[in-house]
């Protein structure tokens, strides 16, 4: 059987540490970008539009900001959808709408072509590792067919279940580190104004029943200085946020610990740390707090 063709959609942030990826792992990739030089620089060959990577791939990566942009890619006007054949391979590997979701794989269905959504968790240090934990929704013959071209950037690919699936479990993930890193951001605070040394406050933390993500991985760099900058931003984390409160109203399920993490993200959108990483949701509850911050800018 012959090696599939592989085109990647989206060479931002993630896309194009998940090119780089699989470029170095021996395969060709032929990537779009409306961002001129994003796929030099990932190391795929250039494509001028969304047609001729469609077109010229059988296994095909989107990696897109959130479902408008998703929808917009797919079916516009000589899209994604338009360009589609029997038997080919789509891959969302973006944070997306289920219920979009859904109905693209829908339209796809029609056109002999498998949609899958694979949600991805680990940031963009995993991507470079090629360590992200994949969440997929789709069907099983699908994925088996996908296992070589998910291997150079992933280490855990979980089967979810139903087209949506994987997208309702990256939301329901994002909003929990959405919760852990917000709720965090604030403790340090209080602790930074109430005197107590950060290091010492977070010894405890992760030797304590409050040990989440934020304080075992994120903290410990942040209280130092280095926000873990190339990361997430507050407005993609509001927009997940949302996603998830969207998506608990389908269900039926009360949203009901969203203010905290929506209200936080809120204020760091409002406060200039809107296209920052998301960790400095801490600095704007710093300034919140009267200019706190964790640690001592003139030390450094």
């Amino acid at each position: 059987m012959s090696t599939p063709r592989i085109g990647v959609i989206g060479l931002g942030n993630m896309g194009g540490r998940i090119t780089r990826r699989i470029v170095d792992s021996g395969q060709p990739v032929i990537g779009y970008d409306p961002v001129p030089g994003r796929a030099d620089a990932a190391g795929a060959t250039a494509a001028s539009s969304i047609a001729e990577v469609t077109n010229a791939a059988d296994h095909l990566l989107l990696s897109l900001p959130d479902s408008t942009v998703i929808e917009k890619v797919v079916l516009g006007d000589d899209g994604v959808l338009a360009n589609s054949r029997d038997g080919q391979i789509v891959v969302d590997l973006s944070t997306a709408a289920p219920s979009s979701t859904v109905r693209l794989h829908a339209e796809f269905a029609e056109r002999g072509v498998e949609y899958v959504d694979a949600g991805i968790s680990g940031g963009a240090a995993a991507a470079e590792k090629g360590t992200l934990t994949l969440m997929v929704g789709g069907s099983t013959e699908a994925l088996a067919q996908l296992a070589e071209t998910l291997k150079p950037f992933s280490a855990k690919v979980i089967a979810m279940g139903a087209s949506g699936a994987g997208h309702t479990t990256k939301v329901l993930n994002n909003f929990l580190n959405a919760v852990s890193l917000a709720a965090t951001a604030e403790v340090m605070v209080a602790g930074r104004k109430a005197g107590l040394d950060m290091h010492r406050l977070l010894e405890v933390l992760n030797s304590s029943s409050g040990v989440n993500f934020a304080t075992l991985n994120r903290f410990p760099h942040i209280v130092d200085g280095d926000y873990l900058e190339g990361g997430l931003t507050s407005t993609l984390m509001m927009k997940d946020v949302v996603l998830y409160v969207n998506r608990l109203r389908e269900l039926g399920v009360p949203a009901l610990n969203s203010p905290g993490p929506m209200a936080s993200f809120g204020l760091a959108n409002a406060l200039g740390y809107a296209d920052q990483i998301s960790n400095r949701v801490v600095d704007a509850i710093g300034d919140a707090a009267g200019g706190i911050r964790l640690h001592d800018e003139e030390a450094r």
